[in-house]
């Protein structure tokens, strides 16, 4: 049994003041977030968060700063870990190599398949803290909208 689960997720802005959001279904559920995932034993925060979106946005990216550390405890949606969520700031150094969705939950895959995932870019001022699913990605979003102003 895991106690804690550590995660790492990257907000990227790109030159259109948009922001890269994720919509995924895993275990039949279905929720939106900022793209990243789990650290790996032996792994740093920044090499997981440049593997993350190397495996999940075929992108090299740069981290910029840091954003947020989950300051409360939430349980996981998917097992009985208490999850520590890490949030950077990192931009895109490649055009994004994954086809890029209009629509929430734009999924190509059918079937039963453990994990799908879609990527969408929303307008920074249209994104709405409703939008996102979990709430360590509301506190997150809150938190580079205020460090941005």
């Amino acid at each position: 049994m895991f106690l804690f689960n550590v995660r790492v997720y990257g907000i990227l802005i790109n030159e259109r003041q948009q922001v890269l959001i994720s919509d995924e279904r895993t275990q039949n559920v279905s929720f939106t977030k900022f793209p990243g995932g789990g650290l790996e034993f032996g792994e740093g925060l920044i090499d997981a968060l440049k593997r993350e979106y190397l495996e999940e946005c075929n992108v090299h990216i740069e981290v910029l700063k840091h954003i947020y550390t989950t300051d409360f405890f939430e349980k996981s949606s998917f097992n009985e870990s208490q999850i520590i969520s890490i949030y950077y700031q990192v931009k895109s150094l490649e055009p994004i190599g994954i086809e890029i969705k209009e629509k929430a939950f734009d999924f190509d895959a059918d079937g039963i398949i453990d994990k799908i995932e879609s990527f969408r870019f929303i307008d920074i001022n249209a994104l709405d803290l409703a939008d996102l699913t979990f709430k360590t990605d509301k506190v997150a979003w809150e938190k580079f909208i205020q460090m941005s102003k």
